[in-house]
């Protein structure tokens, strides 16, 4: 079904995905700005050293790498909060208390007065975020037809992007309207208030996901639930919803026959057919570090180090995010007419060659090889959203059973997060001068690294595209192998 078919036959349940998923914009935007700190003058002089020789500013690295650790910290314990907490009280409440969290944990950042300061502040927001990013993917899952799947679950990229695209323009605001005040960092933090408030009204008056209602034996509140997502009138609408229901009930009762009743987390390794599907889940999130995209997230702080002027290196990121979210909406045209694995491989092998090409150039200390590495990073920002940006968030949700979804997803971020975490030190110190010193040269690290992601991807990435839930468990019940799904 096209996607413009689809959103007229489904619009409820596509516009109460939306509204779950944007809460993503905010993790995008707080977690781009930190990055872009490092090259704000202002924050450098507030916060940094001085270098004796050239008497630049600049972020020690250890607080570079601290201040990602921490948040990036915060976002696991989150995750792993929020598993239980949606076994507890649902999908909606669980949000509407991490924005809750969220709105109370950013007066540390606002009225912070040391670097340690923006630390904790730092710890405490990524346990809300970490929450964002594991139920927008599961909701949308849950709550869409699968004519919409792929379409809303890969909007979580599309809310990640623009909020990193009102990070970069509020930091070059920033950069150029408060060069030497206090503001200049105090204003991208105070912005974080905006979307709490809103956001929360709207998810609680958002229907559960249905799923969830059926796991607890709620099957009334479960129908009503449904009525709220699907369109149609009287005896249609009825029987769309009766069949909805009972396919939800056979998925969940055939997934309990292979396991225990419970769902745990140890369910995700203990048996053979779960353990490989966390496997791939956990593996193909992680891919979306390993394939360089953290090097993007800090793409201010690239240009800076690759020679490019301050405010150019700014103007380079927003180019940047606005090419990533055009790429994100041609990846829903191109998901028409190729797979999920063909977008995921294409992508890695695309920016395997363009790292290549990138770390190439940093070996020419020229004005135009500096301009060229740096316009080429926004050539591998358009690919990775046009591939494997978009479509891991379809990935995640497809290959774990229904069953573990929200578990399986948890533990696949976590996975994502802890290889960024040693991503993003590396890329800390291939950046900083007073470290490794690499600037553009680090291209070749990204594109080794790149293409063994792909080496992955080849062997172990099944392709999911047009399946149902009930189908996809049954081909990896059967142990079919990835290039023969």
């Amino acid at each position: 079904m096209p996607l413009t078919t689809a959103l007229k036959t489904y619009p409820k349940a596509a516009a109460w995905s939306l509204l779950v998923s944007t809460t993503l914009i905010m993790e995008g935007y707080d977690t781009a700005i930190l990055g872009a700190f490092y090259a704000l003058p202002v924050f450098q002089k507030e916060f940094g050293s001085q270098d004796a020789q050239t008497g630049e500013w600049e972020i020690l690295a250890s607080w570079q790498i601290g201040l990602t650790l921490c948040y990036m910290a915060g976002e696991i314990v989150g995750l792993q909060m929020t598993g239980p907490l949606v076994d507890w009280m649902g999908n909606r409440y669980t949000l509407i208390m991490a924005l809750f969290l969220l709105t109370c944990f950013t007066f540390l950042l606002y009225f912070c007065k040391s670097l340690g300061m923006i630390a904790a502040g730092q710890a405490l927001c990524g346990m809300p975020w970490g929450c964002f990013q594991c139920l927008t993917v599961s909701y949308a899952s849950e709550i869409c037809p699968l004519a919409l799947r792929y379409y809303l679950t890969t909007y979580s990229n599309l809310c990640w992007l623009f909020g990193q695209l009102f990070a970069a323009g509020i930091m070059k605001n920033s950069q150029n309207k408060y060069p030497d005040s206090e503001l200049g960092y105090k204003l991208p933090f105070a912005l974080q208030w905006i979307w709490p408030l809103p956001l929360a009204i709207g998810i609680f008056l958002a229907p559960e996901s249905p799923w969830w209602l059926i796991k607890k034996g709620r099957f009334d509140q479960a129908k009503r639930s449904l009525e709220r997502t699907l369109s149609g009138y009287g005896s249609e609408k009825e029987l769309l919803v009766t069949m909805e229901v009972d396919k939800i009930k056979m998925t969940i009762e055939k997934e309990k026959k292979l396991t225990s009743k419970e769902g745990t987390y140890m369910d995700c390794i203990r048996d053979r057919v779960d353990r490989r599907r966390t496997r791939i889940t956990c593996l193909c999130w992680a891919g979306q570090a390993t394939c360089g995209a953290v090097l993007i997230g800090y793409s201010t702080y690239f240009y800076e180090k690759a020679g490019v002027g301050t405010d150019t290196a700014f103007t380079f990121s927003i180019i940047q995010y606005c090419l990533g979210i055009c790429a994100t909406f041609l990846s829903w045209w191109v998901s028409k007419y190729y797979g999920r694995y063909d977008l995921y491989a294409f992508g890695l092998a695309f920016q395997t060659i363009i790292f290549f090409i990138i770390g190439g150039l940093g070996c020419a200390n020229t004005h135009g090889a500096k301009m060229g590495s740096g316009s080429l990073l926004m050539v591998v920002a358009f690919f990775y959203n046009l591939g494997i940006a978009p479509v891991v968030f379809c990935l995640v949700s497809e290959i774990p059973s229904s069953r573990l979804r929200t578990k399986t997803i948890i533990l696949a971020r976590n996975t994502y997060n802890v290889v960024s975490i040693a991503c993003s030190v590396l890329i800390l110190y291939q950046l900083n001068s007073k470290k490794w010193n690499w600037g553009a040269k680090s291209g070749f690290f990204w594109g080794t690294l790149c293409f063994c992601t792909l080496i992955w991807a080849v062997i172990d990435l099944p392709e999911t595209a047009g399946k149902t839930f009930v189908e996809i468990n049954e081909l990896f019940k059967l142990g079919v192998p990835a290039r023969k799904f």
